[in-house]
């Protein structure tokens, strides 16, 4: 906001000196001068409108054009730079189909170049320019001193694009215009300018200072000074500046909206608003002016009183349809987001394409996603309601006769509750959709904004749309976001969303590209296991042994890794009736670590239950007196020897035996193979297969099943009398 104020002010006082330079007729273009000084820019262009259509010259198309881009910088929130920019760069041609050999209007066509990002047209429009003014070898032999020195110094300022400036290029043409002219105002101004975006606020006052000595009844110099004291927050310092400027004018308006917008900012609002009431007055309650005093609240984030303005506006002039924007924007910062969607649905609706702005999809986007925040929440209560049906629904169908059919009454509560959540998702989806798109046009509006396809991504996961989120980040590969975490993410997302093809691709090209990557490899071998549930394929199988084979280089540091792979080759062995394979696998869980009593332990279990599933008591029996020689209290090892007793002694063991099984599955409904299904403060342990399922006896005793799985939140289940125990875990 400083620095288009800077730039706004320094194109004020250029406009004042070219009056006189230019010699038109005096009264006339002190009324418009007047008018563009007290940020009237629409009557500025419609005394100049006038001139142009009496008495046109190339001067007036330059000052129309220079007016039409002062217009876009003190509301460029309104305005759109694209739509502006045409406008200017049309008076400007105007100007040269009038008089080709005035320099004045290719600076003018090299700006506007600069500001589209078109730098080539703006080399040659400066290159242009700079072949009007001849050459020359002493100073006194110019013949227009004046007119030579003013048109290098706005070569210079041509070099300034919005907050950046290239001084190895700028300062020359600025230093020429000093040697032809040093006591032109107008060129200490843009001197003091282009110092303040190299952050030399020292030589950049020194230069505001020298242009007020030049011209002491001017107020722009000290509105400039005033105007680094307010960008570097020090207000106080900042007011005896707009104040002076006041005192060298007291109509000059915008002074009093800096103050107006300074005191806002420093909570002194009484005085705040007098000031901006003041502006208003000064500028006659023009709309235009109202526009630019909403600016400065929304900039000084007096979000409320922005949105009564704009509709203050909107009650004498509905035509200002761009208002829906600053509305929009200020709505979403006091998180009103409903009302922020129907401002900015106005804008959509009433605005030509042209004139939408990257920052319209943006906040339009970002307003959708807060309006629908409770969407993953909606997600997550209609799952819980649906198993709440099918508990009932399972219930009811045990049932027979009368009774069946009167319980049938008590599944339409569960049925009305899953139908109002399912609209409420519906409608999010609709909107939701809507900001997808929104954030897909401003990402690819000039280029494409990694920053804002990160947000999207991160959005399409909240939301559960894996292979979408998936599918985003995987854009940013060729982009340089490519390292092993985004590589991770990107394959984990697809997993997640069940895309094990596209999940695999992504896997193996990290492991192609770091082939010492073992996360690449567990994940590669999750994937292959969830894709081939039945192990029918092998294809985890393939996965895990590439990984054993990879971590065997440190077999201390991945161990855990190396473990996990073991345990799941034994258990995918034993499944298939592989039993001495699946031996061979757990042994080696014994050896691998033989002081981790934790691993000795699960190994120990699961080669305990290999024995028990070959009727192989006796080296069952032994395994177990292994288990209670590391744990005494493990009484699943206690439970488990008192049956295998009970059937050597030919004795029927207890019916029904303490065996339980179910299906883990994360929050989407996918199963999760691997993950852990443990009695409470025991070594009872088993792990779920390809398809979630786990299977098991447990002691007799026992309170709580704890289940957990790499990369999900650990829960606790209490023991009843069901044998039968699901679950869903969280990432």
């Amino acid at each position: 906001m400083i620095n288009l104020l800077l730039r706004k002010i320094s194109l004020i006082l250029a406009l004042l000196i070219v009056c006189s330079v230019f010699g038109l007729k005096a009264q006339t273009l002190d009324e418009a001068i007047t008018a563009t000084n007290n940020e009237q820019y629409d009557k500025a262009d419609q005394i100049l409108q006038n001139i142009a259509k009496s008495a046109p010259t190339s001067q007036v198309y330059y000052r129309l054009g220079e007016n039409t881009m002062l217009n876009f910088f003190s509301d460029s929130i309104s305005n759109s730079l694209k739509v502006v920019a045409a406008e200017a760069k049309g008076q400007f041609e105007k100007g040269i189909a009038l008089n080709a050999s005035d320099p004045l209007n290719y600076v003018g066509l090299a700006k506007v170049a600069s500001y589209l990002g078109d730098q080539q047209t703006a080399s040659q429009m400066r290159a242009k320019a700079k072949s009007f003014l001849l050459p020359y070898k002493k100073v006194a032999k110019i013949p227009n001193p004046k007119e030579y020195a003013f048109t290098l110094a706005k070569l210079a300022e041509s070099f300034i694009i919005f907050d950046k400036v290239d001084t190895t290029l700028a300062m020359p043409y600025l230093r020429e215009a000093l040697t032809i002219d040093e006591a032109n105002g107008a060129i200490y101004i843009i001197a003091g300018d282009i110092y303040l975006l190299v952050n030399n606020g020292s030589l950049a006052i020194k230069n505001y200072n020298k242009a007020q000595d030049l011209d002491p009844k001017s107020p722009l110099a000290n509105m400039k000074i005033g105007a680094i004291y307010f960008k570097g927050r020090n207000l106080m310092a900042a007011i005896p500046y707009f104040e002076q400027a006041i005192a060298l004018d007291k109509n000059f308006a915008p002074a009093y909206r800096e103050l107006g917008q300074l005191y806002s900012m420093a909570g002194r609002f009484p005085e705040s608003k007098k000031n901006y009431e003041t502006y208003l007055t000064l500028t006659n309650q023009n709309i235009p002016a109202k526009i630019r005093y909403v600016n400065a609240l929304f900039y000084s984030k007096n979000y409320a009183e922005v949105i009564k303005n704009v509709e203050d506006i909107f009650a004498v002039d509905k035509s200002r349809t761009y208002l829906n924007r600053i509305a929009g924007y200020s709505s979403y910062e006091m998180a009103k987001y409903p009302e922020a969607l129907v401002y900015m649905d106005r804008l959509f609706q009433n605005l030509p394409p042209d004139r939408i702005l990257k920052k319209d999809y943006i906040y339009y986007a970002r307003i959708i996603q807060k309006k629908n925040a409770n969407y993953p929440k909606l997600v997550a209560d209609l799952e819980k309601a649906n198993a709440e049906l099918a508990k009932v629904k399972e219930k009811n169908d045990g049932l027979k006769g009368p009774a069946k059919e009167k319980d049938k009454e008590s599944e339409e509560p569960y049925l009305a509750k899953i139908k109002e959540i399912q609209t409420g998702i519906d409608a999010c989806t609709a909107e939701l959709t809507k900001g997808y798109d929104a954030y897909e046009k401003a990402i690819t509006f000039q280029g494409e904004d990694l920053n804002l396809m990160q947000e999207k991504a991160n959005l399409f996961y909240s939301h559960r749309r894996f292979n979408d989120a998936a599918g985003t980040w995987r854009r940013m590969i060729p982009r340089g976001k490519d390292s092993e975490d985004n590589y991770m993410q990107i394959g984990k997302a697809y997993y997640q969303g069940r895309d094990f093809d596209r999940a695999d691709t992504v896997f193996n090209q990290l492991i192609h590209k770091h082939p010492e990557h073992i996360p690449a490899y567990l994940w590669s071998a999750n994937n292959a296991a969830a894709k081939d549930p039945d192990a029918k394929l092998g294809l985890a199988k393939e996965k895990f042994a590439a990984l054993i084979a990879v971590a065997a280089s440190d077999s201390v540091k991945y161990a855990t890794e190396i473990f996990d792979a073991l345990r799941y080759l034994g258990y995918s062995a034993m499944q298939t009736g592989n039993f001495d394979q699946a031996k061979s696998y757990y042994n080696r869980m014994i050896n691998l670590a033989p002081n981790n009593k934790d691993f000795v332990l699960k190994a120990y279990s699961s080669m305990s239950a290999l024995y028990m599933t070959t009727n192989e008591f006796n080296k069952a029996t032994d395994v177990y007196n292994k288990i209670l020689a590391l744990d005494p209290g493990n009484t699943s090892a206690k439970s488990s020897l008192q049956y295998i007793a009970a059937l050597q002694a030919g004795a029927k063991p207890k019916a029904p035996l303490n065996e339980i099984s179910g299906i883990i599955k994360d929050a989407s409904g996918t199963p999760i193979p691997g993950a852990s299904v443990r009695v409470k403060d025991t070594a009872a342990e088993a792990w779920t297969n390809g398809k979630g399922e786990y299977r098991f006896t447990m002691p007799e005793e026992s309170t709580t099943l704890i289940i957990s799985a790499k990369d999900y939140a650990t829960i606790e289940i209490a023991v009843t009398k069901s044998r039968v125990y699901n679950a869903v875990l969280k990432k």
